[in-house]
């Protein structure tokens, strides 16, 4: 049976992303070719990667993309500004930031909020900011996004991929949050072109993934196939 909507053009809402920790510049250089063939969103790469990054996008459609206080969001305040203010000196302009969980679950409401308005400020970029929805209640969920909107940030992800991915359910409740104010982006565990696709029909504006050129492919195929009816 055919996908839904297989017409959708996943190409421009994906972060191609390269978050293996054993990376190399040959894989940074190989991401870069296939964001800028394939016309993907941006590359996200760890902040040591991001001048390489940026030096090999100069000029092109995909920018970008680094992540601050990966994967646990535990790092002190003043080393995750410290962290994202490099970053975009080094050329990333989106900033997928890991929220303090911890404080999250002490309900110290008010240092999260300032710790991702500070980024949001200091450095004038994109800031998504990074949930981990698997290890939340329904509550924290909604008191997490409500934060993270007040303080300024431009999308709610929902996860590093460390801790369980992206889901159907997660994806429909950050939409009904925001009611479209601002993006989302599903993360983790996103290998094939109908996950893909039904989470964008969810509201998923932003897909990270490292499957991106498979993605693409197997949808390719999913067009084929529908034609054929």
């Amino acid at each position: 049976m055919p996908a839904p909507h297989p017409e959708i053009d996943l190409a421009p809402l994906i972060d191609h992303s390269l978050l293996n920790p054993l990376a190399t510049e040959a894989n940074v250089e190989q991401w870069c070719e296939e964001a800028d063939r394939l016309h993907f969103a941006t590359v996200c790469v760890y902040p040591t990667h991001v001048r390489r990054a940026k030096e090999l996008l100069r000029g092109k459609q995909p920018q970008v993309c680094t992540v601050i206080g990966f994967p646990s969001g535990a790092t002190t305040s003043a080393v995750k500004l410290y962290e994202a203010q490099e970053a975009a000196e080094n050329g990333a302009v989106e900033l997928d930031v890991v929220i303090n969980l911890g404080w999250l679950k002490m309900h110290k409401t008010n240092e999260l909020h300032r710790e991702l308005a500070e980024i949001c400020d200091a450095t004038g970029q994109t800031v998504k900011a990074i949930l981990e929805m698997a290890l939340l209640t329904e509550a924290e969920k909604h008191l997490a996004a409500e934060i993270c909107i007040d303080a300024g940030v431009r999308f709610l992800k929902t996860s590093t991929g460390w801790y369980g991915g992206a889901t159907i359910a997660d994806v429909e409740l950050l939409r009904q949050i925001t009611q479209d104010q601002i993006g989302i982006k599903a993360s983790g565990g996103i290998r094939t072109a109908e996950q893909a696709l039904e989470l964008v029909l969810a509201g998923a504006t932003r897909l990270g993934t490292s499957c991106g050129p498979a993605l693409l492919r197997q949808r390719d195929t999913l067009e084929l196939g529908e034609n054929q009816y």
